[in-house]
Order: structure tokens, then C-alpha cells, then sequence
């Protein structure tokens, strides 16, 4: 059975986007991506989806904003680096990435952050086909 992925993030609508796409995009035969996030906006980030079809030719416009309460539940947790505290999420494994937002900022920093995620992502990959990564959730 695949490993359930749930990118977190406040608003769900920038960098966790971007990982759910990467991941559903690189990684699917490994783990099932999904991300959340505390609150929703109306639209996810244009610039986030515009440098995914641009760098990755993956169409990100059908994905949006969602809230926690709507995951299934997660076999890992993966927080973007929100400076927040994230409420908690069951799950046996969890792990903050610290990806600063490019929300605001030009194309430049989009590229890096969504070429950050892919490198964060191949690794996370490698990590539960190798099995360094715990699936069991803790009781």
C-alpha cells in the first residue's frame, strides 16, 4: 500500500500546492500526495501555478485551497516552514521543510522554491523506498 503524503502549509495556497503537484507528478508510484492548510484562500497562488507548467509541463489550475479537516488520513506529514505551529496531525512520520514563501517575489525565487521542493521530494521518495522512513502510525 502507498504511503499518504499531506503537504502543510497556513493558506495552502503557494508552496504546499507545489508539492502536492510535484509529488503527484515525480513521485506517485511511491506515495499519494495531498496538501492542506489551516486556512483556504478563493484562489491557490498564480505565480506557483505558472512556474509548475512552465518548468514540469504539469497543469496545477484544478487544484485548490483546503483545509485539514479534509485529508485522509496521513501516513507522513510534511509542514513547508510557516513559522507556525501547526496543529496536530496524526501520523507515524513528520518533518518541516523550512521553505521560505515566493509569494511577492519574482519568477526567480518561484523557480528556486519549486526546484527545492522537487530535490525535497526525490529525496522523501528514496527515503520511503529504502524504508529509512517509519509507516506505522504511533499509538
Amino acid at each position: 500500500m502507498k504511503a499518504k503524503v499531506g503537504f502543510i502549509c497556513v493558506h495552502n495556497s503557494c508552496r504546499s500546492q507545489m508539492a502536492e503537484a510535484l509529488g503527484k507528478l515525480k513521485s506517485s508510484d511511491t506515495f499519494d500526495s495531498y496538501s492542506a492548510g489551516t486556512e483556504t484562500v478563493p484562489e491557490i497562488n498564480q505565480d506557483a501555478v505558472k512556474i509548475i507548467k512552465e518548468l514540469y509541463n504539469y497543469d496545477m489550475s484544478g487544484q485548490k485551497s483546503k483545509l485539514l479537516t479534509e485529508l485522509p488520513p496521513l501516513d507522513i506529514v510534511i509542514t513547508m516552514g510557516c513559522n507556525v505551529n501547526c496543529p496536530f496531525l496524526p501520523c507515524s512520520y513528520r518533518e518541516d521543510w523550512g521553505l521560505d514563501d515566493p509569494t511577492g517575489k519574482g519568477h526567480e525565487e518561484f523557480e528556486k522554491t519549486a526546484r527545492l521542493i522537487e530535490e525535497k521530494i526525490a529525496d522523501l521518495k528514496k527515503r520511503i523506498d529504502n524504508g529509512t522512513i517509519p509507516l506505522e502510525k504511533e499509538s
